[in-house]
C-alpha cells in the first residue's frame, strides 16, 4: 500500500530535514515521492509534528533481573494473578505486553535491553519476543566472567579476545557489549565490597581499568558500530563524578559509551557531603568527542532498582522502599533487585537537578541520549514529563520552585535557561542513537529507511503531545491512533552478524565441559527456539 503522510512539519536531522512537506512509504520502507501515481492511503498531517520512529539505547525490558523484580513487586504489576498453563509470556499475568503497547503509543519502534546475560540468552530473546510492535535488541555483558578475566591474566593476544568476545555477541544474538562495574562482581565473591577503576580482582590480577581497555580495543577492532557500553564504577554514591571522569579519560580517543551519567553525577561538597558534580562532567564529555553518554533521569515516585551491579545492589539493600530486596551472586553475572521511593527531599532534589543537568550542558545532542536506564531513575513511561522540562524553561522553573532550595543551590540548574528545539529532540531520539548502534536503515526518513514513523498533533502541552501519538507506523503498518494501540504486530530482535571462529567454539565447548559437566549446547541455542518467522535481522558490523 502506497502511503503518503501529507502537509506535515517533517523533522530528519540524518538528511538535514526540517519543515512541512510529505513522507511516502510503500512495502515497510520509504520511497521517494513517486511522479505517476497516487497514494492508496492519505493521512493528513497539517499541524502535526512527522518524525522517524523514536530509538531507546537503554531500557531494561526483559530477562531475569527484570522478571525478578516483578516477582518481588506483585503489588506493582500483574505478576500475582494465576498463571495460564499453556502460555508464552505475554499472557501470563506479566507486564511484557504492555510494554511494546506503551513504547509504541508515544511513537517509539526500536528498544535496546542494554544487560543480557550471555548465559541466560535464550530466555531474555523468548521475552523480548513476547513484546509486541517495536523491535528490540540486547547488549551482552562481559568483564566478570572467568573465561575473558582468565585470558587477560594469561596475556592472551589480542586477536584470541576479539574470537571470544565475537563469539559471545554472535551466540548470544546481541547487538553489542557492555561491563557493568568491571571485575567488582568478581572481586564480590572474594568479599570485596568496593571497587574502584584501578582497584585489582582477587585471583586474577587485574584490573578494571584493564578489563574495561581490552573490551574496548576488542569492540573497535571487530567493528561493532556501538561502543563498548560501560557502567561504572561506584555507581550512586558521593564523590562518583571522579571516578566518571577518569574512566572518560581512560578512552584515550577511542569511542567509549557511559551509561546512565546522572548516578555519577554527584560530589562531595556542602554540610551533607552530597552535592551536583553534574557541570563538571558536562564540560568533560564537551571537551571528549570520543565519549557518548545516556543521562538515566530520575522522575519522583515509586519505581524499583534493576541491575546486574551486584555489589552495589548490596550495598543498598539498606535503603529498599518497601524494605524487601534481592541479591543473588551468580558464576559471573550477579545482581540485585532493590525498590526504591525517589522522593522531592534534598537528595531526590539533586538528583533529579543533576539529570536535567547533564541534558541541558552537554552541548552536542548526537552525543547524549534519552534515557531514565527504566526502570533505575524511573519508569519508561516518564519520558513525556522529561521532554517537557527540557523543551519548557517554564515549566521546570515551576518544578524547581516546589524542591529544596538547599538542593538548588548545590546544582546550576535554576541558571541554565537553555530550551530543547524539536530538531535536537529528534537528533537525541532518533538519528544519534540509529548512528551510535549502527542503524543505517531507521532513525531517518531516508527513501530506503524502515517506514517506521511517529506523528504527533501539535499542542501547547508537550507532555501529552509526545505522551500519545496521533499516528504511529512500524514497518508501513499503522498501530497507534490518536494515542490507542489499534493494531498488534512482532518486532524482531536486531543482532550483528559478528565472525564465529571453529577454534573458539571448540575452546568454549571444552571450557563449558570442564566447568559445568554440560554440553555448550545447554547455553546456545538456535533461530528456531525463538517461536517466531524470522525472529531476527542482522545488522552488519563496520569493514
Amino acid at each position: 500500500m502506497l502511503t503518503q503522510i501529507k502537509g506535515g512539519q517533517v523533522i530528519d536531522p540524518a538528511t538535514n530535514r526540517s519543515g512541512v512537506g510529505d513522507v511516502w512509504f510503500e512495502d515497510g520502507r520509504i520511497v521517494e515521492a513517486p511522479r505517476d501515481r497516487k497514494p492508496d492511503r492519505v493521512i493528513d498531517a497539517a499541524g502535526c509534528i512527522v518524525m522517524a520512529g523514536a530509538i531507546d539505547i537503554h531500557s531494561h525490558i526483559g530477562g531475569g533481573n527484570v522478571n525478578t523484580a516483578r516477582l518481588l513487586l506483585p503489588e506493582s504489576h500483574r505478576a500475582h494473578m494465576p498463571r495460564p498453563i499453556a502460555t508464552p509470556l505475554s499472557n501470563a499475568g506479566w507486564s511484557t505486553f504492555q510494554t511494546g503497547t506503551r513504547y509504541a503509543q508515544m511513537g517509539f519502534t526500536t528498544v535496546v535491553e542494554p544487560a543480557m546475560s550471555p548465559g541466560s540468552a535464550l530466555h531474555t530473546h523468548l521475552e523480548l519476543a513476547d513484546i509486541p510492535i517495536i523491535d528490540k535488541a540486547t547488549l551482552a555483558i562481559l568483564g566478570n566472567d572467568d573465561f575473558l578475566l582468565s585470558m587477560i591474566r594469561d596475556n592472551a593476544s589480542p586477536a584470541m579476545i576479539e574470537d571470544y568476545v565475537s563469539w559471545t555477541v554472535a551466540s548470544s544474538r546481541a547487538l553489542g557489549v557492555k561491563v557493568i562495574n568491571a571485575g567488582a562482581a568478581a572481586a564480590f565473591k572474594d568479599n570485596v565490597r568496593t571497587f574502584s577503576f584501578d582497584d585489582v580482582v582477587p585471583f586474577y590480577g587485574v584490573s578494571s581499568r584493564k578489563i574495561v581497555k581490552t573490551l574496548q580495543g576488542a569492540v573497535n577492532a571487530l567493528g561493532i558500530p556501538h561502543p563498548l557500553h560501560v557502567h561504572c564504577n561506584n555507581l550512586g554514591v558521593a564523590g562518583a563524578a571522579d571516578t566518571a571522569a577518569v574512566t572518560m579519560a581512560a578512552a584515550e580517543g577511542l569511542p567509549l559509551h557511559l551509561a546512565h551519567l546522572q548516578f555519577y553525577g554527584y560530589g562531595t561538597e556542602g554540610k551533607r557531603k552530597f552535592s551536583s558534580a553534574g557541570a563538571q562532567l558536562a564540560e568533560i564529555v564537551n571537551a571528549r568527542p570520543e565519549i557518548t553518554v545516556d543521562v538515566g533521569q530520575v522522575m519522583f515516585g515509586q519505581t524499583v532498582t534493576v541491575s546486574s551491579d551486584v555489589m552495589r545492589q548490596f550495598s543498598a539493600r539498606g535503603t529498599a522502599s518497601p524494605k524487601k530486596s534481592v541479591i543473588h551472586d551468580g558464576d559471573a553475572n550477579g545482581g540485585g533487585i532493590v525498590p526504591y521511593n525517589y522522593k522531592p527531599d534534598y537528595y531526590g532534589a539533586l538528583q533529579w537537578a543533576v539529570g536535567l543537568e547533564l541534558f541541558l550542558l552537554i552541548d552536542d545532542p548526537w552525543r547524549v541520549f534519552f534515557t531514565t536506564d527504566h526502570p533505575n531513575g524511573a519508569p519508561f513511561t516518564a519520558y513525556p514529563a522529561i521532554f517537557r522540562l527540557l523543551m519548557d524553561k517554564e515549566a521546570r522553573a515551576e518544578a524547581i520552585a516546589t524542591l529544596p532550595k538547599s538542593a538548588l543551590a548545590m546544582t546550576t540548574l535554576p541558571s541554565i535557561t537553555r530550551e530543547y528545539s524539536w530538531d535536537e529532540i529528534a537528533i537525541m531520539t532518533r538519528a544519534a542513537p540509529a548512528k551510535l548502534l549502527g542503524l543505517k536503515d531507521r532513525g531517518t526518513l531516508a527513501p530506503g529507511a524502515v517506514a517506521d514513523v511517529a506523528v504527533y498533533r501539535k499542542q501547547d502541552d508537550i507532555a501529552n503531545m509526545l505522551g500519545a501519538a496521533a499516528y504511529v507506523f512500524k514497518d508501513g503498518d499503522l498501530v497507534v491512533r490518536d494515542g490507542d494501540v489499534t493494531h498488534y504486530r512482532w518486532g524482531k530482535a536486531l543482532r550483528l552478524d559478528t565472525p564465529v571462529e571453529a577454534s573458539m567454539r571448540k575452546r568454549m565447548e571444552a571450557f563449558y565441559q570442564e566447568r559445568y559437566g554440560l554440553s555448550l549446547d545447554w547455553f546456545t541455542f538456535p533461530d528456531s527456539a525463538i517461536l517466531r518467522d524470522e525472529p531476527f535481522a542482522e545488522v552488519a558490523c563496520r569493514s
